[in-house]
């Protein structure tokens, strides 16, 4: 049996003890502990935890950002960070890139203020790859982000830095944001839960509403799923899309009994390793055991999805970079950006003119997603091609056609679910030999992030 703490943690007898945000805020209700010592406590973890996991790229522990008075959330006085893409008031944005000149952000962003809403306090920022294109937190400019359950071993990426930090118990839960993976690949590699919402379900983060097909959700990592089933609760209150199905505050597990497509291998059909499909496999026999009916399913999707969406991967980094001084400030500066937004922008360069039917077949996605899911209430498989891999195999100074070979082969679920818009829910469900966790994944039907919630409840009580 895997020992459940990580190697680097910093759980103790404080204010925080070993609580997840629940267990937290009930404490601070009946007033056990305050506010005050919460912070305290978090401060100091963070601390203590960031000169070993390097995960942290800015702090606010003189003055910690909350909600303006009056905005009294359910998770009021819970401690937080915010990931390195979002811009937060006063505090520069840096976007894990060296080519951005840094500068205090004059407002908040869209999504930090919903963050702040719910009443969570903020004590810095987190680490990521460039513009969050990679699927490690390994800038080229600085040290790697490491895994608390292994410190030669990725986090994960892009929303590495927050993952590391909740993994080791610094604060519950942590901004995530997810273009391709980026929240539920760092909650694989670094044993959390970490929920995708559908497509429009929080606020919209300025650099995604000009994409032609926005790709990005925004959410958190915990380390339960009634952590996230809290803060996704706790979030529709503060801004509900009433185009989407609400999910409300989901406490259990449900009494559906789903019809669940088996998917152990990719769609660009790179055969899922040893381990991984272990992993998945359990995983479908205790839902089997429960109830629910497995049947194994082909990808849903054109074969010329992967590379199409490397192609729209392509354009962000063209996005990025050609369009850095406006997006980012008259101090950016190309020149510097890293070598895996140098390949990408010219594998756009040496392809945009096939950029109109590439966005048509994504954008059909959708329609062949939604049509998956009329006859199937969940698609399960892996979060990842493979188990996490050590630190360096995925650096952006790795040679481009060989790290997008390597990427291609770990990165091969995920991408589906921000190209259709569907939401998916990545759960710790193995180890590796190493003591590593790994994830899987559960997807499901526009707007069925309950029956998502309800499923992890399901697996997490084993």
């Amino acid at each position: 049996m895997t020992d459940p703490t990580p190697k680097i943690h910093a759980f103790q007898d404080d204010a925080l003890g070993n609580d997840d945000a629940v267990a937290l805020k009930e404490r601070l209700n009946r007033g056990a502990v305050s506010e005050q010592d919460v912070t305290r406590a978090a401060i100091e973890r963070l601390r203590q935890l960031d000169p070993q996991l390097n995960a942290l790229v800015v702090e606010c522990f003189d003055e910690p950002r909350k909600s303006t008075p009056g905005q009294n959330g359910s998770l009021s006085g819970i401690p937080s960070l915010l990931k390195d893409n979002t811009d937060l008031k006063g505090i520069p944005s840096r976007h894990g890139s060296a080519a951005i000149q840094p500068h205090p952000a004059r407002h908040d962003g869209a999504y930090a203020k919903e963050f702040l809403a719910a009443g969570l306090t903020l004590l810095g920022k987190t680490a990521l790859p460039e513009f969050g294109f990679n699927a490690t937190t390994e800038p080229a400019h600085d040290e790697p982000t490491r895994n608390p359950w292994n410190p030669a071993f990725s986090t994960g990426g892009s929303s590495g830095g927050s993952a590391a930090m909740v993994a080791a118990g610094a604060v519950p839960m942590a901004h995530a944001n997810d273009g391709g993976g980026s929240i539920r690949i760092p909650a694989a590699c670094c044993g959390l839960v970490g929920l995708k919402p559908t497509r429009g379900r929080h606020a919209v983060s300025e650099t995604a509403r000009p994409l032609p097909i926005n790709v990005v959700s925004e959410g958190v990592v915990t380390r339960t799923v009634r952590d996230t089933a809290l803060f996704h609760a706790e979030m529709e209150r503060v801004h509900r899309n009433r185009k989407l199905p609400p999910i409300g505050h989901v406490q259990g597990p449900g009494h559906k009994r789903c019809r669940v497509g088996l998917m152990p291998d990719s769609i660009n059909g790179t055969p899922t390793d040893e381990a991984t499909r272990r992993a998945v496999e359990d995983t479908a026999h205790q839902l089997e055991l429960n109830g629910h009916r497995i049947e194994p399913v082909a990808p849903p999707v054109d074969p010329s999805f992967p590379e199409d969406f490397k192609h729209y991967w392509g354009m962000l980094s063209f996005l990025a970079t050609a369009g850095g001084r406006f997006a980012f400030g008259k101090g950016f500066d190309p020149e510097q950006v890293d070598g895996l937004s140098r390949g990408l922008y010219q594998r756009f360069r040496r392809n945009m003119h096939r950029l109109p039917a590439i966005i048509t077949r994504l954008k059909r996605t959708r329609k062949q997603y939604a049509r998956f899911f009329e006859d199937y209430d969940i698609l399960l498989s892996p979060v990842l091609g493979h188990t996490t891999p050590e630190l360096g195999w995925l650096h952006p100074d790795v040679s481009y056609d060989t790290l997008m070979e390597r990427l291609s082969a770990y990165v091969s679920f995920t991408p589906y679910c921000n190209t259709a818009g569907g939401p998916a829910l990545s759960m710790p469900m193995g180890w590796t030999d190493q003591g590593l966790p790994i994830g899987v994944h559960l997807a499901a039907g526009h707007g069925q992030e309950r029956l998502l919630l309800e499923l992890g409840y399901e697996l997490e009580s084993g």
